[in-house]
């Protein structure tokens, strides 16, 4: 089988990884590098793992959430679908045997909110480890005077929380908003789409998606 160590150390994917921040930075959007896939990797197996599934899966959804951003090096727009198709034919040159391939290209070309949704247990899982990297580590901006609504509020996240319950069956993100820098509304301006997607992505799994914004619990 083919493992997360062997994907980190695949020259091509790394620099795809490379070239996708590149062309991010020069769009001025915010890190979607090694920090996040590396927060997204270790959440979306995680979130297997608590609820039970076997290493393998577990070991898929790790590299599906190490992988799912490498179509922005083609292009922001539609990433996740040339993502999927990126990270199929590499997988496949790998050695990866079908179904688990098939699985990872499926979970990367539907985790974007506006065309995707869960269609499998990885695919639900990476939506929720995605969603949730939210906070002031994200943004590369170093100049507050010209943040976007995205840097704000990104920004705003002092300190973000991602709670696995396993006997709750309960996956809760536990945010603090500097309300000087962003006012909660602003957060849903942004992420409402994304909360829902997580939502749906979480009844996939069987469990509930919980949100809790400044000791609010708002869904």
């Amino acid at each position: 089988m083919i493992t997360l160590d062997e994907i980190k150390k695949n020259t091509e994917i790394r620099q795809l990884i490379l070239g996708s921040q590149e062309q991010l930075n020069a769009l001025g959007f915010t890190e979607h590098s090694f920090r996040h896939i590396g927060i997204v990797s270790q959440r979306a197996g995680e979130i297997l793992k608590t609820l039970g599934y076997d290493k393998e899966r577990v070991e898929l959804a790790k590299i599906a959430g190490y992988m799912h951003d490498i179509g922005n090096c083609v292009n922001r727009n539609n990433h996740a679908h040339s993502g999927a198709i990126l990270a199929y034919q590499i997988l496949k040159d790998m050695g990866m045997n079908c179904k688990d391939r098939t699985d990872i290209m499926m979970a990367i070309g539907n985790h974007d909110e506006q065309t995707g949704t869960a269609v499998n247990d990885i695919s639900a899982a990476l939506i929720l480890a995605d969603k949730s990297d939210v906070h002031r580590d994200r943004v590369v901006n170093t100049n507050i005077a010209n943040f976007d609504k995205h840097d704000k509020v990104n920004y705003a996240v002092t300190d973000s929380k991602f709670i696995i319950d396993k006997n709750e069956r309960k996956i809760k993100l536990d945010l603090k908003i500097d309300t000087k820098i962003s006012p909660v509304l602003n957060y849903f301006e942004i992420f409402l789409d994304r909360t829902m997607m997580s939502k749906s992505a979480a009844k996939f799994l069987n469990i509930w998606f919980e949100l809790i914004i400044n000791d609010t619990k708002l869904l």
